[in-house]
């Protein structure tokens, strides 16, 4: 069975999600050069000061969740129902220094809360009609002594 990343602009080096070879994918994000904002998912201008270009900037692997809700109904498309249904999961807002990232929170509701330490992680998200298995990026709870 074939695996490939939901979209490949959201990461900087994207691989081959299925061989576990080398280093996984980090999430890109760029940097203005005129007033330093750092943004992700990658644009074209500063939503700051629209002055500086725009460079990619690999964004850390390590954050805090900053806020986070819990996701109870399907959201609208292009949002893909998996096979078995719909089953509530966690999304929030994960602090990486620079930048908040929007991003699904793989962490049990007992362990899930503010300023709780996360790792980047991929995650499937659907299967193609092709039967490729489709995976995004998530963040999940890290655990002690990880580096």
């Amino acid at each position: 069975m074939s695996t490939r990343l939901i979209d490949e602009s959201l990461f900087e080096n994207p691989g081959n999600p299925e061989s576990g070879d080398g280093e996984p994918p980090r999430l890109a994000g760029a940097r203005c050069s005129g007033c330093g904002t750092v943004v992700f998912p990658r644009q074209a201008s500063c939503p700051r000061c629209s002055e500086g270009a725009m460079s990619a900037q690999v964004l850390p692997v390590r954050g805090r969740v900053w806020s986070w809700t819990r996701q109870a109904f399907p959201p609208k498309p292009p949002y893909r129902t998996p096979a078995d249904g719909h089953r509530p999961y966690h999304v929030g807002y994960v602090d990486l220094g620079e930048v908040l990232v929007e991003a699904l929170l793989t962490v049990p509701r007992a362990e899930i809360r503010i300023g709780l330490p996360v790792r980047l992680t991929t995650v499937p998200a659907y299967r193609d009609d092709d039967g490729t298995d489709v995976v995004t990026f998530a963040f999940r709870a890290e655990r002690d002594g990880e580096l």
